[in-house]
């Protein structure tokens, strides 16, 4: 249902969201500049603005779940939206990304990408992306921390189904790392595209983490069955139901 009060209080959260970073931009960067500590300082803090401003504006509450993880792990979540993007960068100490190069380019974000040691990967290029991904965690030359990565490789909405990529596998795999699944029904309020902005509440969930020694067609299929089980009852909790047909 469309109601018009609440379309236009998520505008003046949008347009308010896209000026903070501006604002805090001016602010970190030239600290980013001198110590790229300070990058993860700006976004938390831009983070945290955002799920604050959701909760004041458009009554949009939000709530991290689970353990959250501390140590160098690979973090597999559903994403639905840009907002669970903010809510897991707010919850991890360190956060880190497996995304598009495209995004590299792009003003602010694209430069605090590549400060808190983002990994870039061409789509073009599935089989050279993943080694590319592998080589770049495995040699350090991205900064520790917690690597995200978004299994099914782009946003799905609420109810929609997208396969899941065998890239988490290889990563899995080949860094030894354990995985920490993450679930979310960010998607019944905030939607992959357009302004509006509904009211509720917004859930992260940090699942059960997976650990090392699991065949990649086992690990695919756990971290599948639990992402996907997970992310469902989070989305009937906040009284989403799926269409029929």
């Amino acid at each position: 249902m469309f109601y018009p009060i609440q379309w236009l209080l998520s505008l003046i959260f949008v347009i308010q969201m896209y000026v903070m970073l501006v604002v805090l931009a001016i602010f970190y960067t030239p600290l980013t500049m001198i110590n790229r500590e300070y990058a993860f300082s700006a976004i938390h803090a831009y983070c945290n603005w955002v799920r604050f401003s959701a909760r004041i504006i458009v009554g949009l509450r939000s709530e991290i779940r689970g353990e959250v993880p501390t140590d160098e792990v690979i973090v597999a979540s559903k994403h639905q939206s840009f907002f669970d993007i903010i809510m897991i960068t707010s919850a991890l100490p360190r956060p880190k990304f497996i995304m598009k190069k495209q995004i590299t380019m792009t003003p602010i974000v694209g430069y605090y990408a590549k400060r808190i040691g983002c990994v870039a990967v061409d789509r073009g290029k599935r089989g050279a992306a993943i080694k590319r991904m592998v080589a770049d965690v495995k040699s350090g030359a991205t900064q520790a921390g917690q690597l995200i990565i978004f299994p099914q490789g782009t946003r799905v909405g609420a109810g929609e189904q997208k396969p899941y990529k065998v890239g988490t596998g290889v990563l899995y795999e080949q860094t030894g790392q354990a995985c920490v699944p993450a679930a979310t029904n960010v998607g019944v309020f905030w939607k992959r595209h357009g302004i509006y902005r509904g009211r509720g509440l917004a859930v992260v969930e940090f699942l059960p983490r997976i650990e090392q020694g699991l065949a990649i067609p086992a690990f695919m299929a756990q971290l599948e069955e639990t992402v996907e089980v997970s992310s469902d009852a989070l989305m009937a909790e906040a009284g989403f139901v799926p269409r029929k047909g």
